[in-house]
Formats: structure tokens, C-alpha cells, sequence
């Protein structure tokens, strides 16, 4: 079983390999120290997005630092699916929820876009990028997901990469259900949900237009815009993603 110390694991952005000593900073050394009651010789997990979790066992625990010293590696860096979560900012808290569970549920970037009806344009890069941090931590994924500027949607649209699909989860009738769109291969996605109010007509028909995008429905419901955006990013993770059982594990530690 994970002793509690092992549970607790922390994205570093430095290499990893056995017997590198490791620099926490601050906020990670208050955490340690005044939140989990953790001191020298307790272990942790590090991860960088690069060389897969290693165990780490903290060395010196001064009050603005911690080092740790790097001692094995649990987990190899394997591959992940490749999702992007394309959302017009909202307002308050609720976009702080997106950005945490994007990042839980497996998005590789999180793209606020501006469209028409947006009604937020600025945004706090160093919190949000905070909590994609703190949800890949949580949730045991090896990499922390890109949390781009906010853009206006036809400059992300006029540039976008080939072999990316885009499912732009769309309040029309006739569209075809999420669940019988997503193609199961693997290939590189996106996922576009639109402002609070929706998208004006025009928008969603100058989208239907791409070659690369496909309108999607979420179900008989209207849907506030942080449910869409949980809700598709899960199904997209059912329907397209390795079950879990196929995805590699921690090393067993005694």
C-alpha cells in the first residue's frame, strides 16, 4: 500500500534521474511542511512531464526551501492522448473548475477563446496554469496540460493544425450526438465549447464550414458552460482514451 507521504506527489521543472537533489520552492515547502506535517526523510513522488514519477525522499526542509534527493522511478513517461479543450473564459470561480478538471480528465492544452458573446477577456495565466499543476498532482497523470493566452476563435480557427479534429459542441438541432462522432483512433482532437449564451448563427455556420470540425450534440439539455465542458471532456476520454487496465502502473513499493 502508498504510504501517505508517497501519495503526495509534485511537478518540478528540472530533470529527474537517481541521485539528482531537487530544489523545491516555496509554495511546495509550505505545503510540506505546515500543511502535511511532512519532514526529513519522509518520501514523495516528482514528476516533470518529461521522465515519467520518480520517489524522492526529502532531505533538508528549511522554511522558504526543500531539497529532495531523487532515488527511483515508479512510472516511465509513456504516451498520452493528444485532446485540447477550447472554451470561451466565464466568469468567477466556475472557470477556475474548468481549467482543474480539463486537467484531470486528460487535456494535453486548454485554449481560452474569444468569440462573440464572451464576456470575460482577461485572465489570470498564473492561477490557472496554478491549478492544472495542482489537478495533474491530484490525479496521477504524468504531464501538466499547456494553458494557453486567450485568443479571438477565428485566429485559433485560420491556423489550425492539420490532423487535429475539432468537435464544437453545438445548441442545434439535427447535429449528431458527441458519442457517435468521436472517431476511436487515437488521432489528435479538440474539443470547442461556446460562451455562456451560446454561439451566435453565424459562428456556429462559419464552423460548420471547416473541414476539419464536426457540430456535436451533448444531449437534450442546455448545458451552463462548465458541464459542457466537463461532460464532453469525459465522454471523449470514455470513447477515445485506453482503459485503464492497458495503461502502465507505479512500480509496487514495499
Amino acid at each position: 500500500m502508498m504510504s501517505r507521504a508517497l501519495a503526495t506527489r509534485l511537478f518540478v521543472d528540472v530533470p529527474l534521474a537517481s541521485g539528482v537533489e531537487v530544489m523545491l520552492g516555496e509554495s511546495q515547502a509550505h505545503q510540506l511542511r505546515s500543511v502535511l506535517r511532512l519532514g526529513g526523510g519522509d518520501v514523495v513522488a516528482l514528476f516533470n512531464g518529461r521522465e515519467g514519477e520518480w520517489r524522492a525522499r526529502l532531505a533538508v526542509l528549511a522554511k522558504r526551501a526543500v531539497t529532495a534527493v531523487v532515488e527511483e522511478r515508479l512510472r516511465p513517461q509513456a504516451p498520452e492522448p493528444d485532446v485540447w479543450l477550447l472554451f470561451a473564459p466565464i466568469k468567477g470561480p466556475r472557470l477556475d473548475w474548468i481549467v482543474e478538471k480539463a486537467a484531470e480528465l486528460g487535456a494535453s492544452e486548454i485554449v481560452p477563446v474569444l468569440t462573440r458573446r464572451t464576456v470575460v477577456s482577461r485572465l489570470n495565466l498564473d492561477r490557472l496554469r496554478a491549478h492544472a499543476v495542482e489537478a495533474a498532482e491530484q490525479c496521477e497523470r504524468l504531464t501538466v496540460p499547456l494553458v494557453r493566452d486567450a485568443r479571438p476563435l477565428e485566429d485559433v480557427t485560420a491556423d489550425w493544425p492539420a490532423g487535429r479534429h475539432l468537435y464544437v459542441a453545438a445548441e442545434r438541432r439535427g447535429v449528431p450526438a458527441m458519442a457517435t462522432a468521436i472517431r476511436p483512433d487515437g488521432a489528435p482532437a479538440a474539443i470547442l465549447i461556446g460562451p455562456e449564451g451560446g454561439f451566435e448563427p453565424a459562428e456556429l455556420d462559419r464552423l460548420a464550414q471547416l473541414g476539419f470540425a464536426t457540430l456535436v450534440g451533448l444531449g437534450p439539455r442546455i448545458l451552463r458552460a462548465d458541464t459542457a465542458a466537463a461532460a464532453a471532456m469525459a465522454l471523449w476520454q470514455a470513447l477515445a482514451q485506453p482503459p485503464l487496465a492497458n495503461r502502465p502502473g507505479r512500480a509496487h513499493i514495499a
